[in-house]
């Protein structure tokens, strides 16, 4: 190794020797003034491209924060997007179920309204066949020698006398409604009679309540014979 390097020297003590055998002392002043000129632009290109450097270094992670922000951002968007999908949706639902219940409401309203005017109809056609009935009572009372009372629950009885020869003052009666369907309803009667069901049948179909009391009459009459 020694040798090596001792052979080395001398080889660069020959060049050197050589070299300036070559070239004088003012050519080598320039090339030594062009080398130093080299080695300070080499250094202050280095300096620049290093600081060049770091500066990208900077704008890469900058850039790298910013893209982590949008995919952050981005992510939070999309999770909001649901958020409000479903939010929206329930809106919508219950926007239907509103829409439902209202409707529902309104047929309930209908259907009441409709109720009340069939009820008040048929109360009318109570009220007036009972006012017609009470309207009766002096002509029956005065030819066929009934009774009319008016009971609880709107109701009115008929009380037939002198009908048993045996005992005119026995009493032969029954009672009488409007139902909800504005129909006749006979709801008690005594003594009973079979024919009652036909005879309310009867006067249901051809509204001639007179007749009907006096087939009632009759049917007493007949059954104090028996």
């Amino acid at each position: 190794a020694e040798d090596e390097i001792s052979l080395f020297e001398r080889e660069m003590k020959e060049f050197w020797t050589k070299f300036k055998s070559i070239y004088g002392p003012e050519q080598i002043n320039q090339i030594l003034v062009l080398r130093d000129s080299c080695k300070e632009s080499i250094k202050v290109l280095s300096e620049k491209w290093s600081k060049k450097l770091k500066e990208g270094d900077l704008m890469v992670n900058k850039i790298q924060e910013y893209n982590n922000e949008i995919l952050q951002q981005s992510q939070r968007i999309s999770e909001n997007q649901e958020h409000f999908t479903k939010i929206k949706a329930n809106v919508n639902q219950e926007e239907e179920q509103r829409k439902l219940l209202l409707d529902s409401i309104q047929e309930l309203k209908e259907e009441l309204m409709k109720k009340k005017e069939i009820i008040a109809s048929k109360n009318q056609v109570a009220k007036e066949r009972m006012e017609r009935l009470c309207k009766s009572k002096v002509l029956f009372e005065e030819r066929i020698g009934l009774e009319i009372r008016r009971i609880h629950n709107e109701q009115l009885q008929f009380i037939f006398r002198h009908i048993d020869h045996k005992d005119p003052d026995k009493p032969f009666m029954f009672t009488l409604s409007i139902n909800e369907q504005g129909d006749y309803e006979v709801t008690s009667c005594t003594p009973p009679l079979d024919c009652i069901a036909e005879l309310q049948l009867k006067v249901r179909e051809t509204n001639n309540f007179s007749a009907f009391v006096a087939n009632i009459r009759k049917a007493f009459t007949a059954l104090s014979y028996k």
